[in-house]
């Protein structure tokens, strides 16, 4: 279990830890299905956890505020869009229940720290001009 720190991550790693997730999800969905409704619901996972991933990492090379603001909106809609295929993958008993619960998880704390970092950038002037 991670214990929350009053430490603040770094870009590099907060932009490790949706590696780490992305790649957690690419490990449940490798080999769980070839049924192809559940195949559809996996892939869909992946594609979400990997886009928040790619996504995040966008925005820590941002050029301007707007920019970065952007990138993370979008971060944040496909770390959510996982959690909604993770619910799904937990109600419909697809994978290992611990792996999915750890990964909801996971992905809501991500939700929680993009929604914070968008929310101060969008606050806070861009010494940038941006």
């Amino acid at each position: 279990m991670r214990v929350a720190s009053s430490r603040r991550m770094t870009p590099q790693e907060l932009r490790a830890r949706f590696e780490r997730f992305a790649d957690d999800v690419i490990g449940l969905c490798t080999g769980t299905s070839s049924d192809p409704l559940r195949l559809q619901l996996l892939l869909q996972l992946q594609r979400a956890a990997t886009s928040a991933a790619s996504n995040y990492r966008a925005a820590c090379r941002a050029q301007s505020r707007p920019a970065f603001v952007a990138k993370v909106s979008i971060a944040l809609e496909e770390a959510d869009e996982a959690t909604g295929w993770l619910q799904r993958l937990s109600v419909q008993r697809i994978g290992e229940r611990a792996a999915i619960e750890q990964l909801l998880r996971e992905a809501n704390e991500l939700s929680a720290i993009l929604t914070a970092s968008r929310r101060t950038a969008q606050s806070t002037r861009d010494p940038r001009g941006g």
